[in-house]
């Protein structure tokens, strides 16, 4: 297969908005379902490959399947929960029988209700190199569905006096229950708490914002106000990795997403992503992955479930 014909076999990845899923004529900017309903609902748009601009949560209370997010795959079982901030690209493969409970969000309808606290200081989207899954016994899970539950009957009720106020607070508590979860299983790669780990949430925003056109360290030391070589002594010891690391493992994932998921050359994927030689890019790409990346596409379009984690 020549290297057009891969891309003229992919189609651009659809961004769904929480416009296209809020109740007519009450826009809350936020969504509730549960699991099953919502795919009877919007199949042909969740089970493709897609992003959101909103933080999307769903708990799987029965069930089987497969999840991938950012080229990570996860398996579903009864007790699975899944998070994902705005801008990850993740597409469902779900047995019949699957059901459990979703709802999303904007950032506003959260950070709005409290000042003291945004979704972002919860751990599960404080930083996107924790992990996105939590999975639940049968007593948490049953005792979460209960929360999920609470949060659907208030969506879903007549009464509106203060809805919004009280999802919010239906949703602050959630995520407090998720997140001593979350911790207590030891889900957190980056910590909240302390020095180093305000400077890499500072850091990972930058990388974010400026990945495209700044690839030296130097360039987040400065911005950061430290030193290339304090800057990599925070990198290595909370998360072993080099700042360089860390900027061209977000380069290449967004590389990956507009192969597998782009319409447009390689040429200009690597022109787009900061780098004017394709040559070079294609060498750094390979020695990242083990492939290049025409063979990434192909190989990804002829078998992306291959290489499931194991049961759990």
């Amino acid at each position: 297969m020549y290297k057009r014909d891969i891309f003229l076999m992919m189609k651009k990845i659809n961004v769904l908005d929480l416009a296209e899923f809020e109740r007519s004529g009450n826009p809350l900017d936020f969504y509730c379902n549960t699991f099953s309903r919502h795919l009877q609902a919007h199949h042909g748009a969740i089970t493709a490959p897609h992003k959101h601009n909103f933080f999307l949560i769903v708990l799987f209370t029965s069930g089987s399947g497969l999840h991938e997010i950012d080229f990570e795959k996860y398996r579903v079982t009864p007790g699975s929960v899944f998070f994902l901030a705005p801008g990850q690209t993740h597409y469902w493969e779900l047995s019949d029988d699957i059901d459990g409970l979703i709802f999303f969000h904007s950032q506003e309808f959260f950070d709005l209700s409290f000042t003291d606290r945004s979704v972002y200081d919860f751990p599960f989207f404080y930083s996107l190199l924790n992990s996105a899954t939590l999975q639940l016994n049968p007593p948490d899970t049953k005792r979460m569905a209960a929360l999920f539950n609470e949060l659907l009957t208030e969506y879903s009720g007549k009464n509106t006096f203060m809805t919004t106020q009280k999802l919010s607070s239906l949703l602050s508590l959630t995520y407090i229950e998720l997140s001593r979860l979350y911790l207590a299983q030891g889900q957190m790669e980056v910590s909240k708490t302390g020095i180093y780990s305000e400077y890499l949430r500072k850091l990972e925003k930058l990388i974010e914002e400026n990945f495209r056109t700044l690839k030296s360290p130097a360039a987040y030391a400065q911005q950061l106000h430290i030193t290339v070589r304090h800057l990599n002594r925070l990198t290595q010891e909370s998360l072993g990795k080099s700042t360089t690391q860390l900027i061209t493992e977000r380069v290449l994932l967004e590389a990956k997403r507009m192969l597998v998921h782009g319409s447009t050359s390689l040429t200009h994927i690597a022109y787009d992503l900061g780098y004017e030689d394709y040559a070079y890019f294609s060498r750094l790409f390979k020695k990242w992955t083990g492939h290049t990346p025409s063979s990434f596409a192909q190989q990804y379009q002829s078998g992306r479930t291959r290489n499931l984690p194991p049961n759990p």
